[in-house]
């Protein structure tokens, strides 16, 4: 146990180092760190064949409250990077895909979850909705530079706006799932006074709570933080990221509301508030710095799980390929369109936007929190563990391949 623990350690420690030296060695190749990582953590897992399988149903808590913190590091950098201001003109494009794309992506993938796995309705609900939103952790290499740092264009601050807000967005749709999922462990039918209890607490009352939270933490922190008193912040920017992060995080799930939502939203209301301050690009650089280190952490550990699923056999079948391509090449892409159709943007930005929806460990985190609620039967967990891993897996080296050539297609000019 203690040689593995050892070993471990070791197998992290190269993950780092290959997040240290990456910008120089492979700054001129298509390869991005994240590849790198999971490859690497991959073939630990594959030819490791003395580490216990690390079996994600029977972990589900430690992914839950790891993948948790990585999400809430990124959101916090998300929205304290992010230049523009709040106008209904330049978030248009944003909004519009998170109430046309996320719902088409979510409806298309329940579809197939159900027809093309035999997934319960409950289970291929929670699919969609696990698999929906982009991924703010291992989109931030395609997001908007640190804060005042030069105009962002438009596929940069939507994708970056998007992953922020979408994946607080999301819950309400896996707590459907989870709701269909329990009463139908029950013995009872989903009845239309608990779709609309659904709609007005976890739709109406979680997102207005948290966007509320949010505004009202940032606005606070920011009056403290450059307040006449500390003008010249020498507050140290780990206390106020993590004091942000938690703050905001902790008031709005004790008001049960969404704490992603609210995380979000207070870090950009906190940038709001002397936006031109240079103190907000060194917050910037300890929330991206901390972010790296926890993806690294998560994606070695992914891949070894992965690795460790081939080396047993996992069975994969065509299915889980045909889904997995058709929901990055064709759902998400197509649903990205519809959304931003009729928007005046050139149509090189609009294949961007639609294109680049990254997946990875915000799935994970729902994924994991749904399923340890204990109403999914093991048949439609593990079914749910391997459609999302592949589509993670796929999306990491799709996006990974392309996103530097998509980027570079698009006008690159300040909105």
């Amino acid at each position: 146990m203690i040689e593995n623990y050892n070993l471990f350690l070791l197998v992290c420690g190269i993950a780092f180092v290959f997040g240290a030296l990456f910008p120089i060695i492979f700054k001129r190749t298509p390869i991005s760190l994240p590849m790198l990582q999971l490859s690497f953590g991959l073939m630990m897992g594959y030819f490791w064949t003395s580490l216990a399988f690390l079996n994600p149903i029977d972990n589900g808590l430690i992914i839950e409250k790891l993948t948790e913190i990585v999400v809430l590091v990124s959101l916090v950098g998300a929205g304290i990077k992010i230049d523009t201001e709040l106008s209904w003109r330049l978030w248009r494009p944003t909004m519009r895909l998170l109430l046309i794309t996320m719902p088409i992506g979510i409806f298309a993938m329940a579809v197939l979850g159900y027809y093309a796995f035999g997934m319960t309705i409950g289970a291929a609900i929670l699919l969609g909705a696990v698999l929906a939103p982009t991924d703010p952790v291992l989109a931030s290499s395609i997001q908007v530079g640190p804060p005042n740092t030069g105009g962002e264009d438009t596929p940069r601050f939507t994708l970056t706006s998007e992953a922020g807000l979408n994946d607080g967005l999301a819950f309400p749709f896996v707590y459907l799932a989870i709701k269909i999922a329990e009463a139908y462990s029950e013995g009872e039918r989903f009845t239309g006074d608990m779709l609309w209890s659904w709609f007005t607490h976890d739709v109406l009352w979680k997102i207005g709570a948290g966007l509320l939270v949010g505004i009202f933490v940032g606005k606070v922190m920011a009056k403290l933080v450059f307040s006449k008193y500390s003008r010249e912040t020498t507050m140290s920017q780990g206390y106020v990221v993590i004091a942000l992060t938690l703050v905001a995080y902790g008031l709005a799930e004790y008001v049960h509301s969404y704490g992603f939502i609210a995380v979000f939203v207070a870090a950009f209301a906190f940038r709001r508030s002397e936006s031109e301050h240079t103190y907000h690009h060194k917050l910037h650089d300890f929330a991206e710095q901390s972010e790296g280190l926890l993806m690294s952490l998560v994606l070695v550990i992914f891949g070894m799980f992965l690795g460790q699923g081939l080396q047993a056999g996992v069975e994969l079948t065509w299915r889980v390929y045909i889904v997995s391509f058709t929901f990055l090449l064709l759902i998400r892409p197509l649903g990205g369109f519809i959304a931003l159709s009729g928007l005046n943007l050139p149509r090189t930005e609009k294949y961007a936007i639609s294109a680049l929806g990254i997946r990875g460990i915000g799935t994970l985190y729902y994924l994991s929190y749904a399923l340890n609620q204990g109403f999914f039967n093991d048949e439609d967990a593990l079914k749910l563990w391997i459609v999302c891993s592949i589509v993670i897996l796929a999306s990491i080296f799709i996006h990974g391949l392309t996103a530097k050539q998509l980027l570079k297609m698009t006008p690159n000019k300040a909105q």
